[in-house]
């Protein structure tokens, strides 16, 4: 993470928190006490109306805040429950920023004591299985657009090397799949993540292409599994 970035999630942090110690902050970021202190210092010496010392916590004193979001309830509930929905796929990257929204979001609505974002009458079904580790990968080439080589086993455990094109993420009640554009095989297939043995992720980019896009899988009937 960027030091800006780490600078604009402590002033998040520090807006939804009444007071907040230096060592809640390391935890959540991941960096050392020291390099909270130095970007506490650094945010204070930039004119932010922070409070207190190290070992005791900090305070950021009202009146700095964003312009306050007006949401209407079905909006909130809306919000609420898809976020929760995210916190619960067991995905740490996104669970950690659904959590930053929810604060960021929180701070900026209008009496934020009185509509809480979790307070939606809705609770988002509890995901049965957790997000494999491989999930955040495929996640990222989709955005990248970037070429993914797996070793796949079918049903019979005979394993296939291949290269796709990843496009969509599921998760399903067997568990978690992503579907992509096989080169091997020169069409869609869904792919489940428990089946993949070895998975890494090219620098070969892949260009939109309307007959092998998203787009152009989502028009089609649900595509073929693989094995």
């Amino acid at each position: 993470m960027r030091r800006a970035e780490r600078l604009f999630r402590i002033i998040n942090e520090m807006r939804t928190r009444d007071v907040i110690r230096g060592a809640e902050l390391a935890e959540r970021f991941e960096v050392s006490l020291s390099t909270i202190y130095r970007d506490i210092a650094h945010l204070q010496a930039s004119g932010l109306p922070i409070e207190g010392e190290a070992g005791i916590g900090y305070l950021l004193r009202p009146g700095f805040d964003l312009p306050n979001m007006t949401f209407t309830h079905d909006q909130v509930d809306a919000l609420a429950i898809g976020l929760s929905f995210v916190e619960r796929t067991g995905d740490p990257a996104l669970a950690s920023a659904a959590h930053e929204v929810r604060a960021m979001i929180q701070a900026g609505m209008p009496d934020p004591d009185k509509r809480k974002l979790a307070d939606a009458p809705y609770f988002s079904l509890q995901i049965k299985h957790s997000a494999p580790p491989t999930v955040s990968l495929i996640r990222e080439a989709i955005r990248m657009q970037l070429v993914v080589d797996i070793c796949y086993e079918d049903a019979d455990g005979k394993p296939t090397e291949r290269s796709v094109r990843p496009l969509v993420i599921w998760n399903m009640t067997d568990g978690w799949m992503f579907s992509a554009w096989c080169e091997m095989r020169q069409a869609f297939r869904t792919f489940r993540f428990d089946r993949v043995v070895k998975l890494s992720v090219t620098s070969t980019v892949f260009e939109d292409d309307e007959t092998r896009g998203l787009r152009a899988f989502l028009a089609t009937e649900p595509c073929e599994e693989e094995g």
